[in-house]
């Protein structure tokens, strides 16, 4: 069966799903939309279908079984919701939402209408962080003590004056909530649940109003301590975006500019994982990997109803709660538990 699918928000993001859905044989893109009408008209061009700059008139007038939001992150709840009341599965890029209480909304609205929310994070598809997750679903760490993530990119002032947008509290957030937000979730899918984060965010060099660089301290209730180091600033260019995990008995760096590239992979005992170690490193096109053809056909087989989603809203909550505590501890100078009270 072919799932018809529309996608709103024909920004930087757009290609990648552009990319995706034209490699899974069983989904037929259909329409898009975006509210600035050339980038409507372009890529509905490039694609060859309707384009809109109306989403409630394209779905309104395109019968679709998808939508893939991938607008500001501040009207990602919105654009769900509206989704969700034609009927239509929702799949919308990260964060889900800017705000919990908007986040729950748009989950509360595709329960009521009985769609699937799936939240794209693509990088826990990657070839080198599914065998980092194998190798802690087998214990091979044993007792699991820190974990570090780096994310040190480039994102120049250019890239925050393109769309008025970027780089606003309402609707994007900063280098936590935006940049960084795939490796917040990675951490939690790795190590479980979060019980308190102390934070410092600041906004050193750019012209925006949300942070571009910013330090957190995660405890984790099972007694792990993780820090996450993010910067927008790194010279000349996107440096590193790593997850390192120390434990008892193994360590492991996965590293590269997107967590492509096994950097240090010790264990004390043997798994036959170790024989196919450096055959998952990649070299990704971007920083957004080749995540999102696996993550679609998630979405097929999820419609399909032979496997569970990757992630879906109740999971992409999750990163945007602590997202939230790293920006009230900040704000505050405080520790803050998890999870918030709304």
């Amino acid at each position: 069966m072919k799932y018809k699918i529309g996608l709103v928000g024909c920004g930087r993001i757009a290609k990648n799903h552009f990319d995706a859905i034209r490699e899974e044989k069983n989904l037929q893109l259909v329409a898009v939309c975006d509210i600035d009408k050339k980038k409507a008209e372009a890529a509905g061009k490039e694609q060859k279908i309707p384009f809109f700059t109306d989403l409630k008139k394209m779905l309104e007038d395109v019968p679709m079984d998808i939508i893939s939001i991938c607008t500001p992150s501040g009207i990602h709840p919105q654009n769900g919701i509206l989704a969700a009341e034609h009927g239509v599965h929702v799949v919308t890029e990260k964060p889900m939402a800017t705000k919990l209480e908007e986040a729950d909304a748009l989950i509360k609205a595709c329960d009521k209408n009985k769609v699937h929310l799936f939240v794209v994070k693509q990088n826990r598809l990657n070839a080198t962080m599914k065998l980092l997750k194998s190798a802690i679903d087998k214990g091979r760490f044993g007792k699991i003590y820190q974990a570090a993530v780096n994310v040190f990119w480039q994102r120049p002032q250019e890239y925050y004056d393109q769309s008025k947008w970027r780089g606003t509290w309402e609707f994007d957030g900063g280098a936590f909530m935006n940049q960084a937000s795939h490796y917040v979730d990675a951490l939690e899918w790795l190590i479980g649940e979060p019980e308190s984060v102390m934070a410092m965010t600041t906004t050193m060099a750019r012209k925006i109003e949300s942070e571009d660089m910013g330090a957190a301290v995660v405890r984790f209730r099972n007694g792990v301590i993780a820090t996450i180091n993010v910067s927008m600033l790194t010279f000349p260019k996107n440096y590193e975006g790593s997850i390192t995990i120390l434990g008892e008995k193994g360590t492991v760096k996965i590293g590269g500019i997107a967590v492509n590239s096994i950097e240090k992979w010790e264990f004390e005992d043997y798994d036959d994982d170790d024989k196919i170690v450096f055959e998952s490193n990649y070299n990704p096109p971007n920083i957004y990997g080749f995540g999102h053809l696996g993550y679609y056909q998630n979405v097929v087989q999820v419609l399909e109803g032979v496997k569970e989603p990757n992630t879906d809203g109740r999971g992409g909550r999750k990163s945007l709660e602590l997202n939230l505590a790293i920006y009230k501890s900040s704000q505050t100078g405080k520790r803050i538990a998890l999870p918030l009270s709304l």
